[in-house]
């Protein structure tokens, strides 16, 4: 953990802040590899179990779409992503609260998140219920 945070922060601290704001696919696609565990959670609460995007909308400049799938469906649907906030001191920032879709509680046992970034490129992941379960 302690060495992924001290690559994060060098990437970070390569260049001039005004010269990388973190809003294309090359300058986004190296911290969603290194932060791929974080890319989405679950969280029981209400009766719900609600799956968290809120990682990945942190760096969404950089990506054209998020899709997903639950219990082994292929990740099609698509989530609907805020617009970065291009012109601005902070484009990434996210200025709503639609950081999550809802589920019956106990139902999603996996999640599949295929990443389409702006620059035509993809990757997907595979993530079961008990590793991104928010205790």
């Amino acid at each position: 953990m302690l060495r992924k945070l001290l690559t994060i922060l060098a990437i970070l601290c390569a260049a001039p802040a005004a010269a990388q704001n973190f809003t294309t696919a090359g300058e986004v696609r190296p911290i969603l590899d290194m932060t791929r565990g974080s890319w989405v959670a679950i969280r029981d609460y209400g009766g719900k179990d609600l799956i968290y995007f809120t990682h990945l909308l942190a760096w969404r400049c950089g990506l054209s779409e998020i899709r997903y799938g639950l219990n082994g469906a292929a990740p099609n649907t698509a989530f609907k992503m805020e617009a970065c906030h291009e012109g601005t001191a902070q484009p990434n920032a996210l200025s709503g609260d639609d950081v999550y879709v809802t589920q019956p509680a106990g139902s999603v046992t996996e999640v599949r998140v295929k990443l389409i970034y702006d620059d035509g490129s993809s990757e997907e992941a595979r993530f079961a219920r008990d590793a991104i379960l928010m205790q």
